[in-house]
């Protein structure tokens, strides 16, 4: 691994300042030049204390435990409504796919900590000795101390020591009641490892948003247009003024368990808020690095419609495959 250098960074800018971006692609351990591109709602039927979905039309019956069948054939992907033209959200596309299947959850701490035991594998945090954490995770004194260690273009992120998916939340944390909840700090490495352990793999980009879409077209959320039908909380995303003051009303500060917010007749659940989720593809097909951006799909906890406005199906963003942080993990496919 390249040795890390410290930059210092001196905040400038107001937070007012700050729109449509959340920052969290900008949490590289190496950052290589980026090319930039310049209704109505249906009836519930509730399943569950979690279980919302809409269109209910029958489930699929999946033959591999806590794994979804999703259908293949011709799919869109993409949109030609893009609310961020730089993250080349557009065009709408049709792709075919095969049958595949797709985990229901993202991985679990508990899940993730078998690998770990069974495998003795070290993740790429613990051997960088530091991950990246947002700034209500930290007191302020901590913020003070740390203030050098801010992400310049967002400064509500810090690098800091002794942070993994052991200590997610700090580096005196650990995962007491946390079982359930989903494993952050992980690298798209990491995350490769797990799935092969697992017999599985990492879905691409069309898999994962065709298995968010849960059969439909042209919808913003893996249920429909809606945020929120019935007004109820369907995801868990920021509710407050970012990023200060969230207000938790979706019932979660940070992560929620993986199973927390059913969202499509699919069965799968937390596909977009939560935290992000690393898929197999480049974000660059001519990208040849040794340590290439990939795409991230679905948005976490972190994101709110007034600056980061991708919790959609649609949505996309990138890192580099050796980055992790609080609101970025994973789930595994396999092939039908």
């Amino acid at each position: 691994m390249k040795t890390i250098s410290v930059v210092l960074f001196t905040w400038i800018i107001a937070f007012h300042n700050v729109s449509s971006d959340c920052g969290c692609q900008k949490l590289n351990r190496e950052t290589p030049d980026i090319p930039t591109i310049s209704e109505q709602v249906c009836q519930q039927r509730a399943q569950g204390a979690h279980s919302h979905y809409r269109d209910y039309y029958g489930e699929l019956e999946p033959k591999i435990a806590d794994m979804s069948l999703v259908p293949g054939g011709t799919v869109y992907v993409g949109t030609d409504q893009p609310h961020f033209p730089a993250d080349r959200e557009a065009p709408e596309r049709q792709v075919k796919l095969n049958d595949f299947y797709i985990d229901k959850y993202e991985v679990s701490n508990d899940a993730f900590a078998k690998f770990v035991l069974q495998t003795n594998y070290t993740t790429e945090a613990e051997r960088f000795g530091d991950s990246f954490l947002f700034k209500s995770l930290l007191s302020p004194s901590e913020q003070k101390d740390l203030e050098d260690f801010r992400v310049a273009s967002a400064v509500w992120w810090y690098k800091v020591a002794g942070v993994n998916w052991r200590h997610p939340n700090g580096v005196d944390s650990n995962l007491d009641n946390l079982g359930r909840h989903p494993v952050v700090h992980v690298s798209w490495r990491d995350a490769v490892e797990y799935c092969e352990w697992a017999g599985k793999r990492l879905p691409s980009e069309a898999e994962w948003e065709a298995a968010c879409r849960g059969g439909k077209e042209r919808k913003l959320f893996p249920w429909g247009n809606k945020l929120m039908p019935r007004n109820e909380h369907w995801l868990n995303i920021w509710q407050g003024d970012f990023p200060d003051g969230n207000l938790a009303e979706d019932g979660f500060e940070y992560t929620s368990p993986v199973d927390a917010f059913r969202q499509n007749l699919y069965d799968l659940h937390n596909m977009v808020g939560n935290v992000w989720e690393w898929t197999a593809d480049l974000w660059d097909v001519n990208d040849v690095s040794d340590n290439p951006n990939r795409v991230k799909k679905g948005g976490s906890y972190l994101c709110h419609k007034s600056y980061c406005y991708r919790y959609r199906c649609a949505a996309r963003s990138q890192n580099t495959e050796d980055s992790s942080a609080g609101n970025l993990g994973f789930r595994c496919a396999k092939n039908a």
